[in-house]
This record gives C-alpha cells, structure tokens and sequence, in this order.
C-alpha cells in the first residue's frame, strides 16, 4: 500500500501556530494522517524531518510519537527508527473474534445496565455517524462509529471490558478506513450504520438477549463487507480459505 501524498508536501505550518500548540498539534495531525491511510503503513517518520516540517524541536515531534505508539499507530524500533504501524490482514480472523466477543459483552451490558442518558448519548452518535456518511466523509465515519461504540460500552458502566473494547476499536479504525468507499460504491450497499438503531431499541428494550443477536450481527456484516473488499483488491496476494470465516 502506497501512502496517497509525501510528507513533503503537507504545508508547514507557522513557527508560532507550532509553538503554540506543541505536541498534541503533532499528535493530532499525525494521528488523522494514519487513520485517513495518508500515512501508509511501514511509512517512516523521521524525528528531523517532521521537526522541519512543523517548525519545532525534536523534542514535541518524540512526545507524539511515544504518544501514537502507545495508541497502536506506529512502531519505535530499537534503534530509534520510526514506523508507521502495518495493518496485519492475515491477522484479521484473530483480530475480529475478539472484536466479536468484546462488542457482544459491552452491548449486553449496556442492555442491562444503562441509564436514559445513555440512550441519548448512543442516538447522538448514532445521528452524527450518518451525518458523515451522508458526507462521504471517511475519517469523520469512523470517528463517529468508534464514538457510537464507546457509548454503548460507557452504558455497561464496567470500564475492564469497556477498555480493551476501545483498544480494538482503535486498532480497527483504519481497517475501516480502508473499505468505506467500497462499500458505499457497492451494488448492496451495506453501510454499518443500519444496525445502530436496532441496537439502541434493544438496549432500551433492556432485552439483553437480542442486544447480543445484533451486536453479534454487526460484527459479522463488518467482517463479510471486509472480506468482500479483500476479495475484489487483494485477490492474488491472499488464500481465502475459512481461517477467514467467522463462526
């Protein structure tokens, strides 16, 4: 996968904008570059070279970086090289089955144990996600679906499942990335967010057993929408046997 532009040519921002907002400027910036796949993954990200590009020290250019690796974004190697994180498409089976168990628990829960304000806060994502697919506007997706996620996952009020729950999510975020556009250009059409309704009534219906049926149906229609995009890019580089199937 190659990265759609060269840091290069991002504009430099001003010396004082730079100062101004320091590492979490970097962060940021780098942060929407690899979800938006503008970073592709191996890409390296040479501490001098964004130094020169933001118009700062190394020293706000390292602190994102350790940031973005403890996010999952990039790889700091031992000998201080840094990398943008791959994505593992052999490891996607392994990755979804656990995506599987942890959004089916967290929207059991939810169904279980939320509260009114935890409807409103699930329909306001719910609202903001189709609001950036009408957009066409991929990175705003996910952001909003890994929002509409949490949700739920805030509503079971146990933060040991929510965690790991978000990790995941994050981890998927460019996974997800990669095939919006596919999908949206599909003959089915099959967005994600046609379930995130259903889930909401379920949830509010505290009917824990069908909050898990369509948490557990989500997953698989993130997995078959995936698996048809690998199908239709990556054909011949891929044995798509039933290691890709989930159960």
């Amino acid at each position: 996968m190659q990265a759609s532009s060269e840091m290069e040519d991002h504009p430099v921002p001003t010396s004082s904008h730079a100062r101004g907002t320091g590492a979490k400027y970097v962060y940021d910036e780098l942060r929407r570059e690899i979800l938006a796949l503008h970073l592709a993954p191996g890409t390296p990200l040479d501490e001098t070279s964004l130094s020169n590009r933001f118009a700062m020290s190394r020293s706000p250019i390292r602190e994102a970086l350790v940031r973005l690796s403890s996010d999952g974004l990039v790889e700091m190697l031992s000998n201080r090289t840094t990398l943008v994180a791959p994505i593992d498409l052999a490891g996607f089976p392994r990755y979804v089955e656990a995506l599987d168990m942890m959004q089916r628990i967290n929207t059991r829960l939810a169904a279980r144990n939320r509260l009114p304000s935890d409807l409103e806060a699930m329909a306001l994502q719910a609202k903001a996600f189709d609001r950036a697919c009408e957009a066409g506007d991929y990175l705003e997706m996910s952001e909003t679906n890994r929002a509409f996620h949490m949700a739920i996952a805030d509503a079971g009020k146990n933060p040991y499942f929510a965690r790991p729950y978000g990790q995941l999510l994050d981890e998927g975020r460019r996974i997800l990335h990669m095939h919006f556009e596919y999908i949206q250009n599909s003959p089915t059409d099959r967005l994600l967010n046609r379930d995130h309704y259903d889930m909401i009534d379920a949830i509010a219906a505290r009917d824990v057993e069908k909050a898990d049926m369509l948490a557990h149906a989500h997953t698989r229609q993130f997995h078959d929408n995936f698996m048809q995009f690998l199908r239709a890019r990556y054909e011949a580089d891929f044995d798509f046997d039933k290691s890709f199937d989930l159960g």
